[in-house]
């Protein structure tokens, strides 16, 4: 950009600037920093031997993959999903292998257990795959225990084979070592695959604490190593016994609240739960690999690893796998969550030599001084008054992550040690994706009853200003009663009184309660969508996020059955590793619309059936967002995927929803495809729940549609992934859906009355429909 005089014209913003400079940096960074499998060098033969031909980015970072384990012990595949990291590991596993029989050992979520076998069978030459499924044989008929072996059969996973148990396993008997004594038995590959849940199941755990009998505190919850009643929580609230529920409790001895004081003594952990010596003991298998069979695994496999960054049981099974294995891969979409020390516990599992040189400890210890170096810490002073001329001001400091990461991060740590791969590099084997926001209009009655529950919370807001309980009930609520206006009940928050030294609870707001036989707009103007796209032959995959004590997804049901649309509703009660066996069942008996929380289905299920996906609601959760919207949009997917998110126009939802396409932009500035929108949103409050109590109060985003900054996404998405967005009458196949010659009938239509008057009603009474009222179907 240059004058007529000859000066240069200075860039605006950094988007423009590396807009501009962009070739020359690239340049200069492959110079500094070359990777260790260029595009020019030759992949191994080996690659060829593969049943299924990889594409030339998954045969880059399988070849990344390979070489980096001929230096070090680890590796990471950071890949966007339906990249094919299963192929990427699997393929770097043959390769590195040189031909020789190996034994790899894969930890991977419960319902990618049968997946993991059917990938692996279609990807390596004579491989042999063993399901984990227990320590030791079954004592009982139910389910499979020890180690059984599983075969393709129709394109289904059987067990079948080889049974046997991890603690016949590593026997040696009459061989040197174990590992010689398997080799005997089985001279082929042989790959054990062991779901994240089993692998971690470990002993029965119970609450420990104790109720003062007497004395100062007497009938308080106290910890059994102080005596003293136990404060959690910034505020410092005082735990009852109702607080004890089914998660672990702890309390940190010598510091208060994050206080910061040399008077105190060294910070001590103390646990307030123990080992239940009343249940059945349980040894994790896992556990029992690190410490009976070592040197057994020559390789190791840890799928969405972003999900052991805690320092949890399954985050602690990484750590065992990379102890016991020689070579250990682990593979991620997305390894880092907008917070440095997300990835602490993940490179000190991987890498704990490099950590120790670069002088972090393992612990919390560690977790601050990497955060520190690597990351954002924000210190709050709190300064409260005098009681009186002879007392001191009580002053708390409290400090608190942000979000955000030094480049350093990622120079001296993660690209040493992941290959990256994205869609982009396999855009050519991908059909056009479209992202289309979708705003309705509400009903008269519905938009007066929400508008005055919305005044109710914001004047709650302002009066208890950061209390967490009315932002969590509060908003949540403005999030569902569009979708649900009826049956909420009061919402109630809770707030500590020093006086009491109790939680004490206060009225948030009441809720009209609205007729609940009608069909409202968004249910209606879903009916219309989904006929729209099973016109044209395309099965729809719908989402709704509140599915407990306020079910929406089954009322969905019942509207899609009343308009004669096939429905099934995914729930918890399928577990993990049936559900994609149960999602083959529906669409062979000719199911057109599948309903569920988007949890469950957000890793690793491929629903290629199912081009078109509808989020009925969003949630606040981007990696949730992000990962349930790709389902379909998977290497194999041939017709153009749509994705649409419903919303009401001028409700919290909508502001939610564009909110979270800003942070998508900012995740796309995080993966090199900046933008100016998202540039200026990573200072904006990370916390989405957060942003939208401090919009409502403050009215600020009041206008700005959410359609607006989604359209600015979608068009980042086709310049970053190379596709174009196609319209919906451009060219769109319109196959008939299969169905199974012994479909099951369609199922009987539940009332639900579309043509009542929507009015509220009271003391649970149902309004008669009003005279002239005309049906909306």
């Amino acid at each position: 950009m240059d004058h007529e005089d000859g000066t240069m014209q200075l860039p605006k913003d950094l988007n423009e600037y590396l807009r501009v400079w962009a070739p020359e940096l690239g340049d200069r960074i492959l110079q500094t920093y070359p990777p260790l499998q260029g595009f020019d060098d030759v992949a191994s033969p080996l690659t060829g031997q593969l049943l299924r031909k990889p594409f030339p980015a998954q045969t880059l970072a399988m070849m990344g993959v390979v070489k980096r384990w001929n230096g070090a012990r680890g590796a990471a595949v950071i890949a966007e999903c339906g990249t094919g990291k299963t192929l990427i590991s699997l393929g770097a596993v043959h390769v590195h292998s040189d031909r020789k029989p190996f034994t790899a050992l894969a930890m991977v979520p419960p319902q990618l257990v049968e997946k993991w076998a059917r990938e692996a069978f279609l990807t390596l030459p004579r491989v042999r795959v063993f399901f984990i499924d227990g320590l030791r044989t079954p004592t009982s008929s139910v389910g499979p225990a020890g180690v059984n072996e599983v075969r393709l059969r129709h394109g289904r996973i059987v067990r079948e084979g080889l049974r046997t148990t991890l603690t016949e396993l590593r026997q040696r008997k009459t061989a040197r070592t174990a590992r010689q004594r398997w080799d005997s038995i089985c001279s082929w590959p042989a790959l054990f695959v062991v779901g994240r849940d089993r692998g971690k199941l470990s002993y029965f755990w119970r609450h420990s604490y104790a109720v003062a009998q007497c004395g100062r505190y007497q009938g308080s919850v106290t910890n059994p190593d102080s005596g003293c009643p136990i404060y959690l929580g910034q505020d410092g609230e005082r735990l009852l016994r109702d607080d004890f529920k089914k998660a672990k409790l702890s309390e940190i001895l010598g510091s208060q609240n994050g206080e910061e004081s040399g008077n105190r003594r060294r910070a001590l952990y103390s646990a307030l739960w123990q080992a239940d010596g009343t249940k059945v003991r349980r040894f994790a298998p896992v556990d029992f690999i690190g410490r009976y069979m070592p040197g057994f695994f020559d390789y190791a496999i840890a799928d969405e690893v972003h999900e052991l960054k805690g320092d949890t049981a399954q985050g602690n099974a990484l750590g065992t796998l990379a102890d016991c294995a020689q070579h250990t891969v682990v593979l991620t979409g997305t390894l880092l969550g907008g917070y440095a020390d997300e990835v602490f516990n993940i490179l000190y599992r991987l890498e704990p030599g490099k950590m120790v040189g670069e002088g972090f400890e393992f612990g919390e210890t560690g977790v601050r001084a990497f955060t520190e170096t690597y990351g954002l810490l924000e210190k709050v002073t709190v300064i409260e008054p005098t009681d009186n001329a002879c007392s001191e001001a009580r002053v708390t400091k409290r400090v608190r992550r942000r979000p955000g990461a030094s480049p350093l991060l990622f120079g001296r740590f993660l690209m040493s040690l992941g290959a990256f791969i994205s869609l982009e590099d396999i855009s050519e084997a991908l059909p056009p994706y479209r992202e289309e926001v979708v705003s309705v209009e509400m009903d008269p009655p519905l938009k007066e009853a929400y508008k005055k529950l919305e005044e109710d919370v914001k004047n709650a807001l302002k009066e208890h200003r950061g209390n967490q309980s009315v932002m969590s009930v509060a908003l949540n609520a403005l999030l569902l009663y569009p979708d649900r206006p009826f049956h909420l009940g009061n919402l109630f928050g809770w707030e500590y009184d020093p006086e009491t030294q109790r939680r004490e609870k206060f009225l948030i707001a009441e809720t009209a309660d609205l007729n609940e036989d009608y069909v409202y707009a968004k249910e209606r103007r879903l009916v219309e969508e989904v006929k729209a796209e099973l016109a044209c032959g395309r099965r729809c995959q719908i989402y709704a996020v509140y599915t407990q004590k306020r079910d929406v997804t089954r009322r969905l049901e019942r509207i899609l059955t009343n308009e004669g649309i096939w429905a099934s509703l995914l729930t918890t009660d399928t577990p993990p590793e049936a559900r994609e066996g149960w999602y083959d069942r529906q669409v062979r008996s000719g199911v057109q619309a599948v309903i569920c929380h988007p949890k469950l289905v957000q890793t690793g299920l491929d629903l290629i059936e199912f081009p078109t996906i509808v989020f009925y609601e969003t949630g606040y959760s981007i990696y949730v967002l992000r990962q349930a919207s790709r389902r379909s949009w998977r290497i194999g997917q041939r017709l153009p995927v749509k994705v649409k998110y419903f919303h009401y126009a001028e409700t919290m939802q909508e502001g939610c929803l564009r909110l979270m396409g800003m942070k998508l932009l900012v995740s796309l500035a995080m993966e090199g495809k900046f933008s100016s929108e998202g540039l200026q949103a990573i200072n904006d409050e990370d916390d989405i729940l957060m942003a939208m109590a401090r919009e409502l109060v403050t009215e600020k985003g009041i206008g700005e549609k959410a359609d607006q900054v989604w359209a600015t996404l979608q068009k980042k998405q086709e310049e970053t992934f190379a596709v174009k967005a196609t319209q919906a009458d451009e060219a769109m196949p319109e196959p008939e859906l299969a169905a199974a010659e012994n479909a099951a009938p369609p199922p009987q239509r539940v009332p639900i009355d579309a043509g009542h008057e929507l009015i509220p009603r009271k003391g649970g009474r149902r309004m008669a429909p009003c005279e002239g009222q005309l049906t909306l179907f």
